[in-house]
């Protein structure tokens, strides 16, 4: 089963490589192709990826894969849908990451979820309605400013979206724990900004209350009515946020030495439900098995798998368990940290307060490393160890002497040998790093500069790592050799890599130190790999990619480049993946029993999916049919303009068009008292030099001069919005645009709809 998912994994990296190469072609804007071969390549695709999602449904071309192929591509074919209406917005200068992308997308996400109910498309369907509706209330590049009212009723409906669709999952209505999950979380998430007191000063005290009953309700309900260990993880973790955040509240109104002590005693509270919590529900039963709703691979049949559903619901739950025990732990560390200096520092009359934080720090840190482990409860221990290393530093980043840092120093020494456990022990040794930084800069802080001082600490830093990775090879204790020389090569590595970000110190030393860099890692990956070190290679390998990240793709290459980069890559990942699965399958059974488990969406509905196509294909045509006909028909007329230049998240660059039109000048009847939000009309006429100016909001009913015309706006108070704000250009070009475009041309239809045409430095 692992080899099986691992082809899986192959094949889905490969297509979202080649699907990467697409968006980042058609961000990139590329002059050498027009508008009309744009259109007809996207539509192409859309019809490629669904075509090859066909053919994959009728044909064994892959045994063993040829149904999860036809799926993936059928998300690939939706997803490419989105890709073109975005490329319709470059094309046509359209809004930027408007919510009607993100809107019009959700049309066929949905339909193909209703019709295959699978995942992929339940996830993409709540992701681009979430989107839609943040871009709607938050648009791009527009600030809009709402009461604390309005603002309340936003959050309440994503709160109550979220609560909708958990609800469905919840009651089988839909069947996708992904959604139900992610649904239950950020329903929580809205209903805790809805209690923010910062924000909403007359409504957040109030809205304590329903927070506290929906998370008391789901206590009772997934303990007593249906047992869910997930979503009770998932409640205590809302819980837990809740009690956070009030604390936070409480500590800006009420900051006081007696609210740091009860900052404190909340920490202990914090961390024994934490630990009370999950023995709870470790001695909890299995969850029931969640009936399941399977397809067979040969009739379409549904068939029940209660017994997989719920491994793979313990699985979910044990994970989820892990992850909000330790956010529970990072909170209660961070509060108690922050409670403890805030306590001294108030309480305290003395002079130097950070000499007695220092003082109660080390006390701490020596009680937690010489108290036997058989005494005190590990949770505890690493808990107050952590508050201590993070007090400490403060102290002796606040008293600026270096030979407290050395004590520190020694003491955080101890606290590593005497730490057990990988989490621990790395913890441990990044203080142990963090405390050498401090003594470094504390004496060489008077050099010719920070800048001098900075590089010479990630280098030296990079040095004593280096030598520790070295000296772990000598050191017969296995368990601690282990550690030291996972936490130093990882370190070595990452100062080295921040040195590769440093300016020429001497010359062609930038250079250098990037092929240092480079030589080094890949040499490591080679040589770990062969010695069958683990660890250490895979720490090489992500170093490795992390490099190739940054220094190959966002400093040297363009989008164009990128693009085809990504598409070989993808193509490579697709061919190697194929070769596997070919072999894989020679093996017998296992390819063929794993394969009768899925099913092709394709091949079982495959009428009404080609029906979301022809209704994909008709909005792409549409669309398209009416700017062009806008281009043609439209009057043409010239506004005033300043840009800036942002950048699209699939759409690629483009300059801000801000019109004088957006901000008329008092003189005219459109003054910022005589207009609400809302839909508006503004009738343009042409000045002395041709270029149109605004001046009066239209009138049901009146006539216009035949010079006139009529613009369609979104006012937001003191400004309008025309819908011809954003102007896509080639990657690299806005500088140029900026200094050059002073006017645009516009098409404007008789009903006052606009198409931005192209800009012009006159």
């Amino acid at each position: 089963m692992l080899r099986f998912n691992a082809i899986r994994t192959g094949y889905l990296l490969g297509i979202s490589l080649i699907l990467a190469a697409i968006i980042y072609f058609f961000a990139s804007n590329w002059g050498g192709l027009d508008r009309t071969v744009k259109i007809v390549l996207a539509a192409a695709l859309i019809v490629l990826f669904y075509g090859l999602s066909f053919i994959f449904a009728r044909i064994r071309a892959v045994p063993g894969q040829q149904a999860f192929l036809s799926n993936m591509f059928l998300v690939a074919g939706c997803i490419a849908f989105g890709v073109s209406v975005a490329l319709l917005g470059q094309i046509y200068n359209s809004h930027a990451d408007s919510y009607g992308l993100f809107f019009i997308w959700s049309v066929p996400a949905l339909l193909l979820s209703w019709i295959t109910r699978y995942n992929p498309f339940y996830m993409l369907s709540y992701v681009l309605i979430h989107l839609g509706l943040w871009l709607y209330f938050y648009p791009t590049m527009q600030s809009a400013s709402y009461s604390e009212l309005e603002s309340l009723s936003i959050a309440g409906v994503f709160a109550l979206v979220n609560l909708l669709l958990f609800l469905l999952a919840f009651l089988h209505r839909i069947h996708s724990a992904p959604l139900q999950y992610m649904s239950f979380t950020v329903f929580h998430i809205a209903m805790l900004a809805m209690t923010n007191s910062f924000a909403f000063d007359g409504y957040g005290l109030v809205m304590n209350i329903p927070h506290i009953a929906v998370i008391a309700l789901g206590f009772y309900i997934f303990i007593k009515v249906r047992l869910n260990k997930t979503l009770l993880t998932l409640n205590a973790l809302a819980l837990s946020a809740f009690a956070v955040f009030k604390f936070i509240e409480l500590a800006e109104a009420y900051y006081s030495s007696l609210f740091f002590v009860f900052g404190l005693i909340f920490v202990a509270l914090l961390l024994t439900g934490n630990v009370w919590f999950f023995r709870y529900l470790n001695r909890l039963g299995k969850t029931p098995p969640e009936t399941g709703e399977i397809f067979n691979g040969e009739n379409g049949d549904i068939v029940k798998s209660d017994a997989e559903t719920t491994v793979l619901e313990e699985r979910g739950s044990e994970w989820i368990s892990k992850t909000v025990s330790r956010v529970i732990k990072v909170v209660g560390v961070l509060i108690g940290s922050i409670s403890l200096i805030g306590l001294i520092m108030i309480s305290t009359n003395v002079n130097h307060t950070e000499y007695v934080l220092l003082v109660v720090s080390l006390l701490l840190m020596i009680l937690m490393i010489v108290i036997p482990e058989s005494k005190l409860d590990s949770v505890i221990r690493y808990t107050l160890l952590t508050i201590s290393y993070i007090t400490g530093l403060a102290a002796i980043l606040w008293s600026d002497q270096s030979l407290l840092s050395v004590l520190f120093l020694i003491v955080s020494i101890a606290g590593w040998f005497r730490s057990k456990g990988k989490r621990q022990l790395f913890f441990a040794y990044t203080f142990v790093n963090l405390n050498l930084a401090t003594i470094l800069f504390q004496q060489y802080q008077e050099w010719d500069g920070w800048n001098w001082t900075y590089k010479f600490i990630i280098f030296s830093l990079f040095i004593v790592n280096a030598v520790l990775y070295g000296v772990s090879y000598f050191i017969s204790k296995t368990e601690l050799k282990e550690h030291l020389r996972n936490s130093s090569l990882f370190f070595s590595l990452l100062f080295l890599f921040w040195a590769t970000f440093f300016e020429d110190v001497v010359p062609h030393s930038y250079m250098f130190i990037n092929i240092f860099y480079f030589v080094i890692v890949t040499g490591m990956v080679f040589a770990f790999a062969r010695l069958k070190q683990k660890s250490e290679a895979i720490t090489s390998v992500v170093f490795w990619f992390i490099f190739i990240g940054f220094k190959y793709y966002d400093l040297l290459w363009t989008l164009l480049y990128k693009s085809f980069t990504l598409a070989l890559l993808g193509i490579i990942a697709l061919g190697i993946t194929w070769w596997a699965d070919r072999r894989m399958a020679h093996s017998g059974k296992a390819a063929f029993d794993a394969d009768h488990r899925s099913f092709s969406f394709m091949r079982l509905s495959p009428l009404l999916i080609a029906i979301v196509i022809v209704l994909q294909l008709g909005i792409i045509g549409y669309q398209t049919a009416r700017s062009e006909t806008l281009l043609a028909t439209g009057a043409s007329i010239k506004l005033k303009l300043a840009p800036i230049d942002p950048r699209s998240l699939l759409q690629g660059d483009y300059v801000a068009l801000n019109y004088d039109i957006s901000t008329p000048p008092s003189k005219t009847s459109l003054q910022e008292g005589e207009w609400s939000r809302g839909k508006v009309k503004v009738v343009l006429t042409p000045d002395n030099q041709g270029v149109y100016v605004a001046d009066r909001l239209y009138q049901d009913g009146e006539k216009l001069a035949s010079h006139e015309v009529i613009l369609n706006g979104q006012s937001y108070g003191s400004r309008i919005v025309y819908g011809i704000e954003n102007y896509f250009i080639p990657e690299g070009t806005g500088r140029t645009v900026e200094q050059n475009a002073h006017f645009a041309h516009i098409r404007v239809s008789r009903n006052g709809d606009a198409l931005l045409e192209r800009l012009a430095e006159s």
